[in-house]
């Protein structure tokens, strides 16, 4: 069974997550990381067992020694090194946010076609079980005609100094957080909103520490959602229908906790537990599939176009106080 060489662009903490699955996947292995310094990429990959280390991330695109790389960099260099990965010929993942202009976004698109290589953005939620299984419920008809939906990701950032702090690394908690919910709402509906509002809170360090926003969809449906860095930590997912109402009190995290809650309008409630699966497991073996199988990725490049569309929108829609059309 062919298995296709990993590699980290970055040594940032979301690794941990991705490090695990790329073992336990079938078809991956974990083959090299790369850091600013050689000394920073040989620290990093002694204490995780990666095999090879790389003092720049142009010299591991260049090796020939990954077939695919998992791009962890702060959000202003996502487009930059997601094009120099393609240009060399090396699959990309790119963490969320993909990119934080639409030129990023339309210029990383083109290219990973004109290389005819895979690029997808990681959302890992979207993979699990028991989101699919939400999914599977309003096409059924389970919850009746959707009308509405609530969601939130926030926790306490004490660092100032945390490049999630920085308006010039594009920092902020909705391109950090809050594109979860954002993103959710996309995909139960399956289109950007007509319109959006939004409020923030700008913190000492020039980004939104507290974000609020109101999408408005076709035919009166609407979401909203709400992220902050200065609150006590929550995720969550409130999903409204004519015949009942959804909670996921942990969409985005714990694999561990899959738990669903279905309100319907007459009888009691409903527990379900979705089937366990490694949180970020599903978005490695999406890029599996569509590697070696020729699979199209769950998260699509044009979903993808339309987060980037839809965080924009809001964020001028709390910039200026005015409704904004998309």
């Amino acid at each position: 069974m062919k298995k296709l060489r990993w590699g980290l662009i970055s040594t940032a903490n979301i690794n941990r997550r991705l490090i695990p699955v790329i073992r336990q996947s079938q078809r991956g292995e974990l083959a090299a990381v790369a850091s600013r310094s050689l000394e920073s990429a040989k620290t990093y990959a002694k204490k995780w067992e990666i095999p090879q280390a790389f003092g720049s991330y142009q010299e591991m695109l260049d090796s020939g020694e990954v077939d695919v790389v998992y791009i962890s960099l702060p959000n202003h260099l996502h487009a930059e090194w997601t094009i120099k990965a393609l240009r060399a010929g090396v699959h990309v993942l790119c963490e969320k946010p993909f990119a934080i202009t639409l030129d990023e976004v339309d210029e990383m698109v083109a290219v990973s076609k004109q290389e005819n290589l895979v690029l997808a953005e990681a959302f890992m939620y979207r993979h699990h079980p028991k989101t699919l299984m939400v999914k599977d419920w309003i096409e059924s008809g389970k919850l009746g005609e959707i009308k509405g939906m609530f969601g939130a990701f926030s926790f306490y950032l004490e660092d100032d100094s945390n490049v999630r702090m920085r308006p010039e690394y594009g920092g902020g908690c909705l391109w950090d957080v809050g594109v979860y919910p954002m993103s959710y709402s996309q995909f139960l509906m399956g289109e950007t909103p007509q319109w959006v509002t939004a409020t923030q809170t700008i913190g000492s360090t020039g980004v939104d520490t507290f974000f609020g926003g109101h999408l408005h969809y076709e035919n009166g449906v609407f979401a909203q959602i709400m992220s902050s860095f200065k609150t006590s930590f929550i995720t969550e997912v409130q999903i409204y229908g004519t015949k009942g109402r959804v909670h996921l009190p942990h969409p985005f995290t714990g694999e561990e906790d899959a738990e669903i809650s279905f309100y319907p309008v007459n009888g009691d409630m409903e527990r379900y537990v979705a089937p366990s699966k490694p949180l970020y497991l599903g978005e490695v073996e999406d890029m599996h599939a569509a590697i070696l199988d020729g699979k199209p990725n769950l998260v699509t490049l044009e979903e993808t176009r339309n987060h980037v569309k839809t965080v924009l929108a809001l964020y001028e829609a709390a910039k200026t106080g005015k409704q904004v059309f998309l």
